[in-house]
């Protein structure tokens, strides 16, 4: 952990039936031990003891021990920090439910733990658990070290944002349901480990994003604008004490055909976007297209030669290709940023529609290699 994160107050919640509420504490001990030992403030001793609930209680359960803690705490005048959620292994759609009601009723940091983990209790596990409980309570596991030296071209030198976009379109067959949008971008400079993330619902099979940019009639306002684009701006500002002055967008799943067609509109949307936050702030785009579902394979010229291929027999990862089998006039690249585990490695297409911080094709390999290894 590069920044440890604070949880003064949480509670527990044991949803399976084989975990005994001595054991779920007993787990919760040792999970905040190792919080503790990883770099975090954890509080060891829960505000309210574990209690044991049925699957099928989910809602009322968590909202009235939600409030019961609120309650303890707030004539301390403190927040309730983490909930963490011990469930069954097989536990259908408890844990799509149990994130709603946490994300969207009451707001509060959740970490589900399955009972055979709860049983086994190993070291790595609660190491890795500890991880992603400081990435939700604000602290920061990674950085780059190019990053805190200030060494990556054309985004240490100036306030720049990094944002992330994808679409999520409904099963084949399901003709009524919406498509889902998100966008992510990060929250500080020059660091870029944070995010935060907006998700909304649009038009079925819409791949174009529509909320990126919106304005709408107010009776007293007149015409106001908002989105998810002039959100995460603000939100940058807030946090960082800068606007950003370069904006790289990272836009995931648009196959070729549509290129130019979420080009001109998603541009025109981050545009307008800048324009509504002050009338001549516009700060030069760098867009880019990620691919993942097409059928290129890299491999080793010498699958023999140790130094070209790692231990699974995939190419080492960081091998980046944009000569031979990439577009003749347009800026492309493959990128094996990870390495390969199991089966054949799928490298990236990235393809730069746009670019007005003219980087140079290694400048903008290096950058979107060293983002893959922050969070």
């Amino acid at each position: 952990m590069v920044n440890g994160g604070t949880v003064n107050n949480w509670i527990c919640i044991n949803f399976s039936r084989q975990v005994q509420n001595s054991v779920a504490l007993r787990f919760c001990y040792e999970l905040s031990q190792m919080c503790y030992i990883s770099g975090m403030a954890f509080t060891p001793e829960p505000v309210l003891p574990p209690i044991s609930a049925r699957p099928e209680q989910v809602e009322n359960v968590l909202k009235t021990r939600y409030h019961d803690a609120m309650t303890k705490l707030q004539t301390q005048g403190k927040e309730l920090d983490l909930l963490i959620v011990i469930l069954p292994d097989n536990n259908g759609s408890l844990y799509g439910d149990l994130k709603r009601i946490c994300e969207t009723d009451l707001g509060i940091v959740s970490q589900c733990c399955l009972t055979k983990h709860v049983f086994k209790m190993s070291k790595q596990y609660l190491a890795n658990v500890a991880l992603k409980i400081n990435v939700k309570v604000g602290g920061r596991n990674t950085v780059l070290v190019d990053a805190i030296s200030r060494r990556i071209p054309l985004v240490s030198d100036r306030p720049t944002i990094i944002f992330g976009a994808d679409v999520t379109h409904p099963h084949p067959g399901e003709d009524s349901s919406p498509s889902i949008a998100a966008v992510v971008a990060s929250q500080d400079w020059p660091e870029i480990t944070k995010y935060a993330g907006l998700v909304c619902a649009q038009a079925h099979r819409q791949e174009l994003i529509q909320d990126l940019f919106k304005t709408w009639q107010d009776p007293v306002r007149g015409t106001v604008s908002g989105g998810m684009i002039k959100e995460l701006l603000i939100s940058f500002r807030r946090a960082t004490g800068h606007k950003p002055q370069r904006i790289i967008f990272y836009r995931d799943g648009v196959s070729e055909g549509q290129f130019y067609q979420v080009l001109l509109y998603e541009l025109d949307a981050i545009r307008k976007a800048c324009a509504s936050l002050e009338p001549n702030y516009q700060p030069p785009v760098t867009f880019v297209v990620v691919q993942k579902r097409h059928h290129t394979r890299l491999f080793a010229n010498n699958h023999n030669d140790r130094n070209a291929v790692d231990k699974s027999g995939n190419i080492l990862p960081g091998t980046v290709v944009d000569s031979k089998i990439c577009h003749p006039t347009e800026f492309d690249f493959y990128l094996c940023s990870h390495a390969g585990i199991q089966g054949t490695s799928r490298p990236a297409h990235y393809h730069v529609l746009w670019d007005e911080n003219k980087f140079t094709a290694d400048a903008l390999q290096s950058l979107t290699n060293n983002l893959c290894y922050t969070y």
